[in-house]
């Protein structure tokens, strides 16, 4: 077993990261239970769901770690969560705004910026596109592709893995490992582009609401979980990240890259407790944000 191939201090290490894992786990329970008690029922599940990306993250790679045979399941696992988390952060920050017809009121005069990351950020000669009921829906169907087809994907993969046909390590034209990654990878892209166009009309909006540091913590899950992970398993591949009997490099990126994900994660947990903490009140509606101004300028 992989409790017996260990010595002292590895036992010791995997003892303290199970701990954290668990840890977080408890916080976001006590945090779900917060949110469910203080938080109207319109907004609760969404943000239930976002704060559940980094126990989840933690939780899978934990048992990755402790399971290594598992490891292509808990990441496939950990990916879909993060494709459902994608979608439902675009959805909280439209039900932040009032829910949809509000904010069509907000911005009836207003225009998306189109050129932001991560497919439009060098292209500034974009056009700015009209904030109406067809825009938001093509914003909010850009996340929902992502995570229709994750899932699909994911099992499309495990299907060839029992074959034989995929490898994630098999990275030849000929494996069916390349294409689907760059598939995922495209699908991704444009996942992320509607948040991005989406926080930078709301930013200011909702600066009340702590939109800036939920978003911060948004996208560093996002780094950590699909950017360090992808440079930890090119180094592996590699060899870079050197072999240590019995430990093969591949496997030894895996550890690697779990350990370090439960560490990052049980840090965003802790703080995205303090983030999200807090009262729901909702924004002014439109109309008396209008009558304040109208009074201010009769004021002599």
């Amino acid at each position: 077993s992989l409790s017996a191939g260990l010595d002292l201090p590895g036992i010791f290490l995997f003892a303290i990261l199970t701990l954290m894992t668990l840890i977080a786990n408890l916080v976001f329970i006590e945090e779900a239970v917060y949110i469910y008690r203080k938080i109207p029922s319109s907004k609760r599940s969404i943000i239930i769901w976002i704060n559940a990306a980094a126990p989840v993250i933690a939780t899978t790679s934990c048992i990755g770690m402790w399971i290594p045979r598992s490891t292509m399941f808990t990441d496939f696992t950990a990916a879909v969560f993060f494709a459902v988390v994608i979608h439902k952060f675009l959805l909280m920050m439209i039900k932040e705004c009032g829910g949809q017809k509000l904010l069509l009121r907000r911005f009836e005069n207003g225009r998306f910026k189109i050129s932001t990351g991560p497919c439009c950020c060098c292209c500034l000669c974009l056009p700015r596109v009209r904030i109406t009921r067809r825009t938001l829906f093509w914003l909010k169907l850009g996340t929902f592709q992502f995570a229709f087809f994750r899932p699909v994907l994911m099992f499309l993969s495990i299907v060839l893995w029992t074959n034989g046909n995929y490898s994630l390590y098999n990275l030849s034209p000929k494996g069916a490992a390349i294409w689907i990654s760059c598939f995922v990878g495209v699908l991704t892209i444009i996942a992320l582009w509607p948040v991005g166009i989406m926080f930078q009309q709301v930013r200011t909006l909702l600066i009340s609401k702590k939109i800036i540091p939920k978003f911060a913590l948004y996208q560093f899950i996002l780094i950590l979980n699909h950017l360090q992970t992808a440079i930890i398993n090119i180094l592996a591949k590699q060899r870079i990240i050197p072999c240590a009997p019995p430990l093969s490099s591949s496997a030894r990126g895996a550890y690697i890259t779990q350990q370090l994900l439960i560490m990052e994660m049980f840090l965003i947990t802790l703080i995205s407790r303090v983030v999200y903490r807090r009262r729901y009140d909702d924004l002014e509606p439109p109309e008396c944000m209008d009558e304040e101004a109208g009074d201010d300028k009769q004021t002599p």
